[in-house]
């Protein structure tokens, strides 16, 4: 599902770099069509909100979702434009599953120079169909990242929920994806 999705919109954008960097809206389409086949949105937005979901009215879930929804099709979408790789890999040896309801698939990014970038993807199964809930890029969890970032912004902004929603730009620069997590 992830590779024959990644597969079908890197050929959409395969030797049309220059129109789509010039075309951004037009690659945001592509990628939020994408995106909406394979990620749970819902619920990553819940898992991102952590601590504070609960108590978060059924709108403010529904707007962080959307808000959180067009930042990931943004840094996704400006990824794809800046970043120059060589090739996507997704490998066959596969971890075994923590869950039943849970799988990871395990990919390769290599870049121009030949750096390879690891990326693996959490998967859950809902309503039948298995949804990506989580990326890890480079050893840097980034639903993780996200909730650390909330919770900041929460902080921040006195617990005001629409605040944080209305204010909601995570930092996580692509420098900081390529040097990678720290153990």
């Amino acid at each position: 599902m992830i590779r024959d999705s990644i597969n079908e919109m890197m050929g959409q954008i395969e030797g049309r770099e220059d129109y789509f960097a010039a075309n951004v809206n037009e690659l945001k389409a592509l990628v939020d069509e994408s995106l909406d086949e394979i990620a749970d949105f819902r619920y990553i937005g819940a898992s991102v909100m952590g601590r504070y979901f609960q108590n978060a009215t059924p709108q403010q879930r529904s707007r962080f979702a959307n808000t959180f929804r067009q930042t990931l099709i943004d840094t996704y979408t400006k990824g794809l434009v800046t970043f120059d790789y060589r090739e996507l890999r997704v490998l066959d040896s596969q971890r075994a599953p923590r869950h039943e309801d849970q799988a990871s698939v395990a990919m390769e990014v290599v870049a121009v120079d030949g750096t390879v970038y690891p990326v693996s993807y959490t998967l859950r199964l809902s309503d039948g169909q298995w949804k990506v809930v989580n990326v890890i890029v480079n050893g840097i969890n980034l639903g993780l990242t996200f909730r650390n970032q909330f919770d900041q912004a929460m902080r921040d902004h006195n617990r005001d929920y629409d605040a944080v929603i209305a204010n909601w730009s995570p930092e996580l620069a692509a420098d900081e994806l390529e040097e990678g997590g720290r153990d």
